[in-house]
């Protein structure tokens, strides 16, 4: 197969130069050994497949020959720049490895300098101290000799204050015998400074001088001895403050009945002693924070409350013996849990010394506030870079003085007997308001409402005087509970009474009960007017008990905003926190509920006026309305114009029903009553009005009479009334309608702005009340 051989030499030449790494799949040894014609012809095949591959490959990279010889050039071309850089890397090398071994050099000798650095402070400080050691204790001995106690002080504080361990290492070179001599010398100066100090400090203390105290009061911290110096100085001024206490009570307990300040002596007497602490305080708080330093004025004033504890806690007893106020609360006590009338203590005999006790506790309140700022703001300096922890402990530590100290302890049981007493005389004065009550002529309101509220202003307000939050959040729930259950089930029985109807309106009625008393009267020959006075006070006793309904609910938010505003000034002074503020909403939100409650209370009694003196009077003359035909024509339309025969008459009767209403009631109330007479009038002349029957020109009468009562009550009403007379003046335009059909044009879409107010079943009842209409056209109408 010659063919056969030339195609194989051709691919195995094409796979040798064209193909890299590649040859025929068939090697010359299988096909060699082929002796089938079938697998000559298929090994054939597959060579000249294999063949056509080699060919396209040699096309393809013939065509990119010249883009090979492009790139092989700029190689080229790129040889001696690379060469180039190649020597710029090797000399940046070179370089860099230079400057990393010159850095190290010179780091090597800047870590031996620093050390050589380092070891002459410690040698110039050594010597410094060993220097600084000798010249203290020359220095102390000579202070010591001179007396200057000072300088002697200053000495030692140096000593103190010197590197222990330099000065152990000081003692084992070759001056360590100079040395413990001189510390020695300074240790003994030291225990004899500390004596003489003390020693002295006590002698200017018997003495009483001044100077001389504060001068050794500056040396003690300088030894090392704050709390000594603290707390010898703390005796000192303890001592002071008790004399002038003392002295301040037996004025307190000399002073005549007669003097103007006789009432409040033992608030007074507190004042003067509180005082006189901040004034200590405010006196030597910068010689401690410049000589002890800061954080130490909490131990100054800590020495200084145990004796205010004691000095208060004298007062107090005193107060509590000179105005017998264990006792007074006992019969006070005794008269609320059992209700007794003997032994009852008056109301007025607690006026004096509530006032004293909430002054007491108002200067104590204030005197704490004092207190805690100036130790928060000596804290705050002193822990300024103090942990959270030693912060917490400081707080903890100030709320525990101020919070549980003994006068702390003592206002708080002052002030628990004073709400209780507070409460009872809240209450009695109260019932005496109720009782005394009288309404004077031409006046609206009573006298009670007045009292009452002045008398429960007066008891919150002297609460708010303690600046004590709890006692004021109790007395304001007091007076809370005696407003809603007390006083308002007061008013409440009075308006239980309701409204009494006179003689004269009973006639009117045709009561058979009246007309037996007008004969009676009459028979005896002369007419008892017993019974229509006592029904006139009776009246002027319901509408004033309905002004004083309405004067509590308004007095009960203005005491609600005056408390607001009295609290927020309270707060603004640093008294209470969140907590607090929170049971003071509390509080007031109750006066709000009570204001609300007796708003109820009055609608219960405007609706019992509507019923007992309305109703029974508008009923009648509505009704009249059926007596008149308004099935007319136009002779009787004419007659009516120039004769009303109805709604002048109804108007006029109104008028003078509402007269009596209008002055003894107060405004507010008597816009409420005309707003339900009105709704009152729009209903039931509805139901009259549904029970007639109307030709065209009686409907025409039914609008002119509708539009006069309407204009009318516009007249003597503060706000509109039309909604209430909707209903009504849409059945007036119904009646006026020419046709049936006419309504459409009214409406559905045709409605324009108007709102229908009826259904369509009530529109074609009304329209039935025509006599025109037919009733087969009105159901024709589609709704």
């Amino acid at each position: 197969l010659p063919g056969v051989t030339v195609k194989m030499a051709v691919a195995s030449t094409s796979g040798g130069v064209g193909r890299s790494n590649s040859c025929s799949s068939l090697s010359m040894e299988f096909l060699e050994g082929l002796t089938e014609i079938a697998e000559l012809q298929e090994a054939y095949s597959k060579l000249c497949s294999e063949e056509e591959e080699v060919e396209v490959e040699l096309e393809t990279l013939i065509g990119q020959q010249s883009s090979l010889d492009s790139k092989m050039v700029a190689l080229h071309r790129m040889g001696p720049n690379l060469q180039l850089i190649e020597g710029d890397a090797k000399q940046l090398a070179g370089m860099i490895t230079f400057t990393c071994n010159l850095a190290e050099n010179v780091s090597s000798k800047v870590r031996q300098l620093d050390l050589a650095k380092n070891r002459i402070y410690q040698a110039i400080q050594r010597a410094d101290d060993i220097l600084d050691l000798k010249f203290c204790t020359d220095g102390v001995q000579t202070a010591l000799r001179n007396e200057d106690y000072e300088q002697a002080a200053a000495h030692i504080h140096r000593y103190l204050s010197l590197d222990k361990s330099v000065i152990e290492l000081s003692r084992q070179g070759k001056e360590a015998n100079i040395i413990d001599a001189n510390l020695n010398l300074l240790q003994e100066a030291e225990q004899r400074l500390r004596v003489i100090v003390a020693e002295k400090f006590d002698v200017a203390i018997t003495e009483g001088d001044l100077p001389q105290v504060e001068r050794f009061f500056k040396i003690f911290p300088l030894l090392g001895l704050h709390e000594e110096g603290l707390s010898k100085f703390s005796e000192y001024l303890c001592k002071q403050i008790a004399n002038k206490a003392e002295e301040n009570l037996q004025l307190a307990l000399s002073t005549e009945m007669s003097d103007r300040r006789a009432a409040v002596t033992f608030a007074d007497t507190l004042t003067l002693l509180f005082e006189g602490i901040a004034r200590i305080v405010e006196t030597h708080q910068p010689i401690v924070e410049t000589y002890y330093g800061p954080g130490r004025l909490y131990t100054l004033i800590k020495y200084l409350q145990v004796e205010c504890d004691q000095q208060a806690e004298k007062v107090v007893d005193k107060f509590i013996q000179q105005r017998d106020y264990h006792r007074k609360f006992q019969r006070v006590q005794n008269s609320m849990m059992r209700s007794l009338t003997m032994d009852k203590i008056e109301p007025r005999e607690l006026d004096t010394i509530l006032a004293e006790v909430t002054l007491m506790n108002a200067r104590a309140e204030l005197y704490l506030r004092f207190i805690k700022r100036r130790i928060t703001a000596d804290f705050e300096v002193c822990d300024a870079l103090a942990s959270e922890e030693v912060k917490q402990d400081h707080q903890k530590a100030l709320d525990k003085l101020c919070n549980l100290c003994l006068l702390s302890r003592n206002m708080q049981e002052l002030i628990g007997y004073y709400i209780t007493m507070e409460e009872y005389f809240m209450r009695e004065m109260v019932n005496k308001a109720v009782a005394m009550d009288v309404c004077e002529k031409g006046q609206l309101t009573s006298s009670m409402v007045d009292d009452v509220f002045f008398i429960v202003k007066k008891c919150i307000g002297r609460a708010l005087a303690s600046s004590n939050i709890d006692c004021l959040c109790a007395m304001i729930n007091h007076s809370t509970t005696l407003l809603e259950s007390d006083f308002r089930e007061v008013l409440y029985n009075k308006l239980r009474m309701g409204f009494p109807a006179t003689t004269f309106q009973d006639i009117q009625r045709g009561v058979t009960s009246a007309v037996n008393i007008m004969h009676s009267s009459l028979q005896q020959g002369k007419f008892d007017t017993k019974g229509i006075e006592s029904t006139d006070e009776a009246k002027q006793s319901f509408l004033v008990t309905l002004n004083n309904v309405e004067m509590c609910s308004e007095n009960l938010l203005t005491l609600k905003k005056t408390l607001e505003s009295d609290c927020t000034k309270l707060f603004s002074q640093g008294l209470g926190a969140e907590l607090a503020q929170a049971k003071i909403d509390s509080c007031l939100s109750d006066l709000a509920a009570v204001s609300n409650k007796f708003k109820d209370l009055l609608q219960e009694g405007l609706a019992e006026l509507n019923t007992t003196a309305i109703k029974p009077q508008i009923k009648p003359w509505i009704t009249g309305f059926l007596s008149i035909s308004h099935n007319i024509e136009e002779e009787e339309f004419n007659d009516y114009e120039a004769n009303d025969p109805w709604v002048q008459q109804f108007i006029l009767n109104l008028e003078q029903l509402m007269t009596e209403f209008k002055v003894g009631l107060s405004q507010v109330i008597y816009d409420s009553l005309t707003s339900l007479m009105t709704s009152l009038i729009a209903i039931e002349l509805e139901k009259v009005v549904l029970k007639s029957t109307f030709s065209r020109l009686g409907g025409l009468q039914f609008d002119k009479e509708l539009r006069s009562l309407i204009a009318y009550l516009t007249s003597v009403i503060t706000w509109t009334i039309r909604d209430k007379f909707a209903r009504l003046s849409q059945m007036a335009t119904i009646l006026n309608l020419e046709r049936v059909t006419e309504i459409l044009d009214y409406w559905g879409q045709n409605s324009g702005p108007l709102t229908w107010r009826l259904t369509p079943a009530e529109v074609r009842q009304v329209l039935a009340l025509r006599n025109d209409f037919r009733s087969e056209d009105i159901k024709r109408l589609r709704l």
